[in-house]
């Protein structure tokens, strides 16, 4: 196993990562941003005012992405157990 496989392992790994995460993130700042406006235009200042909507928007996002995150990390598994024939040489 050379270091371009390592780099090529590591490199793949952060991508999936970012690729599960960035959709729950990308809600998670947009719902945000959305409660801060209305709560700066209403002067309502609840801190536990952001949590509800937020936790509800990625349950919504889990369900209708769940399916291909979890085909996607499924195959990136696939992947990486077939390398291990490869990486014991």
């Amino acid at each position: 196993m050379t270091i371009g496989d390592i780099t090529s392992l590591l490199r793949g790994g952060i991508l999936q990562v970012l690729l599960m995460a960035s959709p729950l993130l990308f809600t998670a700042l947009i719902v945000g941003l959305v409660v801060a406006i209305l709560q700066a235009t209403t002067s309502i200042q609840e801190q536990t005012l952001t949590f509800v909507p937020k936790v509800i928007a990625i349950l919504l996002v889990l369900a209708f992405l769940g399916g291909w995150m979890f085909s996607s990390l499924g195959d990136y598994t696939v992947r990486l157990f077939r390398m291990i024939p490869s990486m014991v040489r």
